[in-house]
């Protein structure tokens, strides 16, 4: 890469740690959203527990910082491998925010972002997945299974050869998420520790019940440091 796709990717990273889901829920009146439910700063828990309407809004601006990232750098003629980096690069920032002191969300939101530009049609197989598992009441395992098979489907439909790397990276990103989890501590080293940590591989959560998880409120998750 030369200086000026570098330059490009990191300001897709700032664009990406937007915050949108904890500027909503401050502009709402309400608490820090990582006191609720997951910790994370996403849609998700908007809808949960702020406000479904509003969730809807925070969703479609994580999607489109992505899509602006990546879509400016085929605009521009920097090709798709830099508008993968550059969307990858903006679910990073997502994930990771500079602005909140690197405490963010999961960065699907982005990623299908980023697939509007360089995949499209890894938008519907992604959403199949996470239809699934809403109807099932625990997304977290189907947005994995989505990823892994996602490189799958663009093969079968030949698809552009970015999708692999793309695809490959965002796993290995969403994983590192999960298992960061905004800096949540781990029990103890033990058989709780590697129960808790399979269980954030799998299903993006320290405990078996996902309602319950996700139920959480502030004056039983202990909020996050600023």
């Amino acid at each position: 890469m030369t200086v000026e796709p570098v330059l490009f990717v990191l300001g897709s990273y700032l664009l990406g740690s937007i915050p949108t889901a904890y500027l909503v829920t401050r502009w709402l009146g309400k608490t820090d959203i990582r006191h609720y439910g997951s910790g994370t700063v996403s849609g998700s828990m908007v809808y949960e527990h702020i406000s479904r309407p509003a969730a809807i809004a925070v969703g479609l601006f994580d999607v489109f910082k992505a899509t602006l990232a990546a879509g400016l750098a085929t605009w521009l003629g920097m090709g798709l491998p830099v508008a993968a980096a550059a969307g990858l690069a903006a679910t990073v920032g997502h994930n990771w925010p500079i602005f909140l002191r690197f405490t963010g969300g999961r960065g699907l939101g982005p990623f299908m972002g980023t697939l509007l530009v360089v995949f499209p049609w890894g938008v519907p197989w992604m959403l199949a997945f996470l239809f699934v598992g809403w109807r099932q009441d625990d997304s977290a395992p189907w947005a994995i299974a989505s990823l892994v098979t996602l490189p799958v489907f663009s093969a079968l439909i030949d698809g552009p050869g970015v999708v692999l790397p793309a695809t490959g990276a965002m796993l290995l990103i969403a994983l590192v998420k999960r298992l960061e989890a905004n800096r949540r501590p781990l029990p103890p080293p033990g058989p709780e520790r590697r129960q808790v940590v399979l269980l954030r591989l799998l299903f993006d959560r320290d405990i078996r019940s996902h309602r319950e998880w996700i139920d959480r409120a502030p004056q039983t998750a202990p909020p996050t440091e600023d």
